[in-house]
């Protein structure tokens, strides 16, 4: 009896091995599926990055996972080599919840105690490095979105209390306010005067991992918002928005440069005004070459900025850099000469003083 089964099998290899040629539509079916995923990079992606579970069991990660705030997560990505991104104010604060160790095949990331604020994006990828120079593999990155769910706090917690959102006619505008539950229900609200905003998909729509986005904002929507989300209790609020509409021209800074007067006398004080007028974000850094600057002259310089509302809703960026002459001097005469820089270019002004 016992050697039956293994005469029932012999007869079977034949067989079996005659229908091996039609079993070769298997390698048509891999080859699609390789095709498929070289399509798709997320599945290719996903491949480095695990989820350590119960008893050194690992998890291959989706897009999303949601955790209950409290829980511990340790994740893993494979290589010698692994640079992480997670939700910045872990950094911002040195967090030592977080704490990240790269071992001989693979680096671990583990979060304690985990809380509402966690919630965001947790990527990898590894570095192929040449020297001093290190560059991203794009075809070795791996990432999850992870909600770290809490009913007592329905929206990602902020540091701050509001928040001013522009509105850029040339790119997309996000209201971040983010849920910790990606099931709650989330609708956008208008201060003044008080009314809920329709959503209808296309000129506003909410994304769990982002906010409310207006990907071609106008001025109408300007004005102060706040979110409301509902999930099985009471509705929470978010905090306040300020959404103001900016339209000035892109390129390098705008910039004029004035001075106190063009001629001085020895003793005089002497102020060099370099001015820009530009976009609320973006930043502008200043240079300055004057006359004394070889020989070490002292001057004084400083640098600010404030927002300035032009009416009808737009607002623009005055950014200043003054320097100071206290003692005009023989050396002090010539030219002084401002170099304003933006991240689309520089512009260069400049501006006579002579003695009297």
């Amino acid at each position: 009896v016992i050697g039956q089964p293994a005469k029932s099998k012999r007869p079977k290899e034949p067989g079996e091995n005659k229908i091996k040629p039609v079993n070769k539509k298997v390698k048509p079916k891999n080859a699609k599926m390789k095709e498929r995923e070289s399509v798709d990079s997320s599945l290719k992606s996903q491949s480095i990055l695990t989820q350590v579970m119960d008893k050194g069991h690992f998890q291959k990660l989706a897009a999303t996972l949601s955790l209950a705030a409290g829980q511990s997560i340790e994740l893993r990505c494979k290589g010698s080599n692994v640079t992480w991104s997670y939700p910045s104010y872990l950094d911002t604060f040195k967090d030592s919840r977080l704490s990240i160790k790269q071992l001989d095949r693979h680096s671990q990331l583990i979060l304690a105690n985990s809380t509402a604020a966690d919630t965001g994006e947790y990527s990898c990828w590894l570095q192929l490095c040449n020297g001093n120079k290190c560059r991203k593999d794009e075809t070795k990155t791996g990432s999850t979105y992870i909600f770290f769910t809490d009913k007592e706090e329905l929206f990602v917690p902020t540091p701050s209390y509001f928040e001013i959102v522009y509105l850029n006619p040339d790119k997309p505008a996000v209201i971040p306010c983010r849920v910790t539950t990606p099931s709650a229900k989330v609708t956008l609200h208008r201060e003044f005067p008080a009314e809920e905003i329709e959503t209808d998909g296309t000129d506003i729509f909410y994304d769990a991992k982002k906010g409310f986005v207006f990907p071609h904002p106008t001025s109408d929507h300007k004005g102060i918002v706040y979110c409301k989300a509902e999930s099985q209790g009471a509705p929470q609020i978010s905090i306040k928005y300020h959404l103001l509409y900016v339209e000035v021209p892109k390129g390098p800074p705008s910039t004029s440069i004035t001075v106190s007067s063009g001629r001085a006398g020895l003793s005089d004080g002497v102020r060099v005004v370099c001015t820009v007028l530009g976009e609320p974000d973006v930043d502008v850094s200043f240079r300055w070459q004057y006359p004394g600057q070889e020989s070490g002259r002292p001057v004084i310089i400083q640098n600010f900025w404030r927002l300035i509302n032009r009416g009808i809703g737009h607002t623009t960026r005055i950014s200043k850099s003054v320097l100071l002459v206290e003692d005009f001097e023989d050396t002090d005469v010539g030219s002084y000469i401002c170099i304003a820089q933006n991240l689309q270019g520089e512009t260069t002004v400049a501006t006579q003083v002579e003695l009297k």
